[in-house]
């Protein structure tokens, strides 16, 4: 969605001179996030988003009536069909939702209302930046249990399945994004294959992203309901969400947990980092696509890995870094050692 933050920009952040030890601020920008007063982020963010699991409608229809989308196409990886973003962005006040977010994000346009949505509406950047990075390094899936933690339109999730995981878990904060955008985009990705052969053709010859919509499409068909039955869809907060799946009998283990453009508020890393620690398999791998700063928000990499370096539990390891536009990065974080 054509939308941005409504903040004042600065530009003194830091770089990284180290690939393998990642990232180094300079000395006004060294504070741990244990260090840095949040008292008056956190004072800003309400835990008022209780974890609830979605179950996608019997009437499969219902979700892609009038549906038009458009695909991701890259290299090796299969074409991605999500909703299109600029016809979503123009229709979203005309619909309601018991969260009120489509309206109030439509009115003041931005993507972030601190305690109420948290930008799950739009694709962001960095999500392209991991899916590249998963097409040029041939990335495995198959048979894995995979979470997109903060999935928003969910095309990570969306390639994991796609790539053969055994099951794929996608949490977003809102359960209107869940509703409204992930769950139509996985229905659009479980239609008939040949769909995927048709469409392939419309990408250009570079492999880039195609904005221009395709036609309508249909829904899925009961042939097609074991795909979309290795699914699940939480909304919540993440404290909550991690309650509810360590309530389960056993709870699962995640052999990959991918996320983008999570790390932008301090106030939000202990409970990142408890999802990390608590759902991460011993020896999984946790993907993290962001933005080396985001202005106004006042979180970032820097102090991000500063917290995992306190924590003492995770190993950071640089991936790739984008020097286009705002510097972004995609990091690895493992286990120091074998958690039993």
């Amino acid at each position: 969605m054509a939308f941005c933050f409504n903040f004042d920009l600065q530009t003194n952040i830091g770089r990284g001179t180290d690939e393998d030890k990642i990232y180094r601020e300079e000395p006004n920008e060294t504070k741990g996030v244990d260090s840095i007063d949040t008292r008056k982020t956190e004072a800003n963010v309400e835990k008022v988003k209780e974890a609830k699991e979605h179950s996608p409608p019997e009437e499969y229809q219902s979700l892609l009536e009038d549906a038009v989308c458009e695909t991701f196409s890259l290299g090796s990886l299969p074409p991605i069909h999500h909703l299109n973003e600029s016809v979503f962005e123009k229709t979203a006040s005309e619909n309601s939702d018991s969260e009120k977010i489509l309206s109030q994000t439509a009115a003041q346009h931005t993507d972030l209302i601190t305690g109420l949505y948290e930008g799950g509406l739009k694709v962001w950047e960095c999500t392209y930046d991991l899916l590249e990075y998963l097409d040029d390094e041939g990335e495995v899936f198959s048979g894995r249990r995979v979470l997109d933690l903060g999935c928003g339109a969910g095309l990570l999730g969306i390639l994991a399945l796609k790539r053969g995981a055994h099951e794929v878990h996608f949490q977003d904060y809102n359960s209107t994004v869940i509703e409204r955008l992930t769950l139509p985009n996985v229905l659009l990705n479980c239609e008939e294959e040949e769909d995927d052969d048709d469409n392939a053709g419309k990408q250009d010859q570079e492999g880039e992203k195609d904005d221009s919509p395709i036609p309508k499409r249909r829904a899925i068909g009961p042939t097609k309901r074991s795909k979309l039955g290795r699914c699940r869809f939480f909304s919540g907060d993440w404290t909550s969400f991690l309650s509810q799946i360590l309530s389960e009998d056993p709870p699962p283990k995640y052999d990959m947990i991918m996320t983008s453009e999570t790390i932008y508020n301090t106030a939000y890393y202990p409970s990142l980092h408890e999802v990390f620690h608590k759902l991460l398999a011993p020896d999984g791998l946790i993907y993290l696509a962001t933005k080396a700063h985001y202005f106004g928000v006042g979180g970032g990499l820097y102090l991000f890995q500063n917290f995992i370096e306190q924590k003492d539990v995770f190993k950071m390891k640089c991936l790739k870094n984008v020097e286009e536009g705002l510097q972004r990065h995609i990091v690895a974080l493992s286990f120091r050692k074998t958690e039993k």
